[in-house]
């Protein structure tokens, strides 16, 4: 039998309407300076990434599609120093080309299996840092934002340029249910 979801993960608009747990995004904040302005543009005021970088006393810049503001053509027009959110899967491609286009460092989670491909190979042979994970990461999915829904079926790793001190990092994912609401 073939695994479809796995070879599609991440290729469809089902697989953007999902939500990065807190959990998830903890691995991160030791890599990022305090000092440092973080744009997250695929978040709405939900987001688990605004949210614990700003408890963690970073200043935090949000934006999303859904108020307009599309990361593909909108920029804030105040200073940012970092790129980092959870992007909408089936635009990966888009997505990082207009990261690599930004020369903004930038930490960006997405499935495992991004690793490959044509159009993501010009931007990854212009310098990339995983940082992955002993485990997979259960997203918030179906508006369910009280708890992860357990059992995904990819791998995922922040894809990241200038943010790690070195190419390849793997942590240990320490899972706890908070809602994202």
């Amino acid at each position: 039998m073939i695994n479809k979801a796995y070879l599609t993960s991440g290729r469809t608009a089902e697989a953007d309407d999902v939500y990065t747990p807190f959990y998830a995004v903890e691995p991160l904040l030791k890599y990022i300076p305090k000092d440092k302005i973080i744009w997250c543009p695929c978040d709405g005021v939900h987001s688990a990434y605004v949210k614990l970088f700003t408890e963690n006393g970073y200043k935090v810049i949000r934006s999303s599609i859904q108020e307009g503001q599309d990361f593909l053509l909108y920029e804030p027009d105040i200073h940012y120093d970092i790129i980092i959110t959870n992007p909408p899967f089936s635009k990966k491609d888009k997505m990082l080309k207009r990261l690599d286009d930004l020369k903004k460092p930038f930490a960006v989670l997405l499935p495992m299996n991004s690793l490959q491909g044509q159009k993501r190979f010009e931007v990854f042979k212009k310098g990339i840092q995983i940082l992955a994970f002993d485990k997979r990461v259960d997203y918030h999915t179906n508006n369910n934002f009280k708890t992860y829904t357990k059992g995904n079926h990819f791998a995922s790793a922040y894809f990241c340029r200038n943010v790690l001190s070195k190419d390849l990092i793997i942590e240990e994912l320490k899972k706890y249910d908070r809602p994202i609401l």
